[in-house]
């Protein structure tokens, strides 16, 4: 008997957790719920939490999303102030502000998308046809989508939304019209280009010329220091040699006769014929630099020309 009575209160909760389940609904944070009775609305539901409905097929409830809502609308081309054909690629966020309304005017978030990307297309056209290219793209971007901004709001509202804001992704010519203005600028840059290059080779032949004459100056002032500074170092040498003369003339035809010994005999196909008493090899035989019969005042010889 206890058997029958626990299957029997099982049966009994679970029937009235079904009832539970299907008479109740949870509202979250980023929903808003509409009750429908035979299609017709009986409330709408706001705040989170849970609420109390009759069963299917009684009672009915639609969610719809509280959180902003992106919609992204395809590009489309106009006519500007200047009569330039551009290509516009805009976007949009909104968001439902009236459920109760958005549910009556579009019934769901589909065809809210189709109904708004009509409206904004629209006024984006009629704003951006008063305008010029340079306003869009230099000074009035941000005054001219705050403008359709509002121009969307006021036509939203009817349908229970809020636009947040209203974005032109881009704004620029169409394909052709930017390859010839391309063409435009590359040719306008090449041309800048090439006057610079121009200016830069003018100035850098300048720059040259200014430096080779530079170099001139400096090379023939270092050639007269140079100079100066030769002739008077053989001055000086000239000086002490005529003092070391003065001095001792034999050491002094000693140092000339090595001079003359190392400038004659070098290496090489040079050919000289003397007589062994040749008065050049005097210093060989003797130290003294004397021959037999041949007085103190002997002179260096001169060396014979080389022999072809």
């Amino acid at each position: 008997m206890s058997g029958f009575l626990r299957v029997g209160l099982l049966a009994i909760i679970a029937i009235a957790a079904v009832v539970f389940y299907a008479c109740t609904f949870i509202v979250r944070q980023t929903d808003s719920a509409i009750v429908l009775r035979f299609g017709a609305v009986r409330t709408v539901a706001t705040a989170p939490g849970l609420y109390l409905k009759l069963p299917a097929p009684f009672e009915q409830v639609v969610f719809l999303d509280n959180r902003i809502l992106d919609l992204d609308l395809p590009s489309q081309e106009i006519i500007a102030s200047d009569q330039k054909r551009l290509v516009v690629d805009a976007f949009t966020r909104y968001r439902i502000s009236d459920p109760l309304r958005f549910y009556q005017a579009v019934n769901n978030i589909p065809r809210a998308n189709s109904q708004l990307a009509s409206i904004v297309n629209g006024n984006v056209r009629s704003v951006l046809a008063e305008a010029t290219f340079t306003s869009m793209v230099r000074n009035d971007r941000s005054r001219l989508m705050n403008r359709i901004r509002d121009d969307v709001n006021r036509e939203a509202a009817r349908f229970g939304m809020t636009v947040v804001d209203v974005r032109l992704r881009r704004v620029d010519l169409p394909a052709a019209n930017s390859q010839a203005v391309f063409q435009r600028m590359q040719t306008e840059r090449q041309r800048e280009a090439a006057e610079a290059r121009a200016l830069g080779g003018q100035q850098s032949q300048e720059i040259r010329a200014k430096a080779e004459r530079d170099a001139i100056i400096i090379v023939a002032e270092a050639q007269r220091k140079s100079d100066e500074i030769r002739g008077q170092g053989e001055g000086e040498r000239n000086r002490i040699f005529a003092e070391g003369f003065g001095k001792d003339p034999e050491f002094f035809a000693f140092y000339r006769s090595m001079q003359a010994y190392e400038a004659s005999l070098k290496s090489g196909d040079t050919r000289m014929l003397l007589t062994p008493d040749s008065p050049f090899f005097r210093f060989f035989n003797d130290p003294s630099g004397r021959r037999a019969g041949a007085g103190t005042d002997a002179t260096p010889a001169t060396p014979a020309a080389p022999k072809p």
